[in-house]
C-alpha cells in the first residue's frame, strides 16, 4: 500500500514540475494575520472537541475495528497522524524558536506559495502531492493492527501542542519562515503552508476515523 521512498520523491519531482507550468506566476498570496491564525486555531479546536466526543468513549476493540482487510481503523488513522505529527511538530517549534532568537515580529497580513497552496489542496485527495507527502511515506504508517485507548490521548496531546504552536506562529513572520520537510529536507515550504497542509490532512483523516466507527459500529 505505501510506496519507497525514492519513487515516491520521483513522483513529487514529477507533480511540482507538470503544475509548475500553470502556477510559476502566481505570486504569494496574502492574507489578514489575524483572520489566519483565528481560522486555523478554530479548526483545531474542532477537530479536539470531535476528538473528545466521538473518538475518546469507544474502547480498543471499537477502536482496532477495519471495514476491510486493506482499510485502516479508527485507531489506525489516529495513529498515523500520531506519527505524522511526531515529524512535523518538533520542526515546527524548533524553526518558531529561530524565529524569535532572530527578532521576527507579525506583520498585518501572512504570506503563502503556490506550491504551499498547491500542497494544502491536493493533501485533501488521495495520490495528490500532499497526500503523498503526509501519508505514502512508510515512516508514516500506522505500526500495528491493534492499538490500545491511549491512541486518542496521544492525539488530542499533539493537538494541544498543536494550538500552542499557532499562538507562537502568529507572534512571527509566519510567510518568511521556511520548514524542511522531515523526509526530504530540499522540499522547503512556509510555515502558513505546513500549518494550513497540516490542519487540512488532520481534518481529512478524523474524518475517516470517525467514519469508520460508524461503519463498524455494528460488527
Amino acid at each position: 500500500m505505501l510506496g519507497g521512498n525514492s519513487s515516491l520523491g520521483r513522483n513529487i519531482t514529477t507533480q511540482t514540475s507538470r503544475t509548475a507550468g500553470y502556477l510559476f506566476d502566481m505570486s504569494a498570496s496574502a492574507r489578514d494575520t489575524n483572520e489566519f491564525f483565528d481560522q486555523l486555531t478554530n479548526q483545531v479546536l474542532a477537530l479536539r472537541v470531535l476528538a473528545h466526543q466521538r473518538l475518546r468513549p469507544l474502547n480498543s476493540e471499537q477502536l482496532n475495528r477495519r471495514p476491510g482487510y486493506d482499510k485502516w481503523s479508527a485507531a489506525q488513522c489516529l495513529e498515523h497522524l500520531n506519527i505524522v505529527g511526531g515529524y512535523y511538530l518538533p520542526s515546527l517549534k524548533a524553526r518558531l524558536r529561530l524565529a524569535q532568537a532572530s527578532g521576527s515580529t507579525a506583520g498585518a497580513q501572512v504570506r503563502s506559495g503556490w506550491l504551499g497552496r498547491y500542497f494544502t489542496a491536493t493533501s485533501q485527495r488521495s495520490n495528490g502531492l500532499g497526500d503523498n507527502l503526509l501519508r505514502r511515506p512508510k515512516q508514516f504508517a500506522p505500526t500495528g493492527t491493534r492499538l490500545t485507548g491511549t491512541v486518542v490521548e496521544a492525539f488530542n496531546r499533539q493537538l494541544d501542542e498543536l494550538l500552542r504552536l499557532l499562538l507562537l506562529a502568529r507572534q512571527v513572520d509566519a510567510g518568511a519562515v521556511r520548514v524542511p520537510n522531515p523526509l526530504y529536507p530540499w522540499l522547503r515550504l512556509r510555515l502558513t503552508d505546513v500549518l494550513e497542509a497540516l490542519v487540512t490532512h488532520i481534518q481529512r483523516y478524523v474524518k475517516l476515523a470517525e467514519q469508520v466507527a460508524v461503519a463498524t459500529a455494528n460488527k
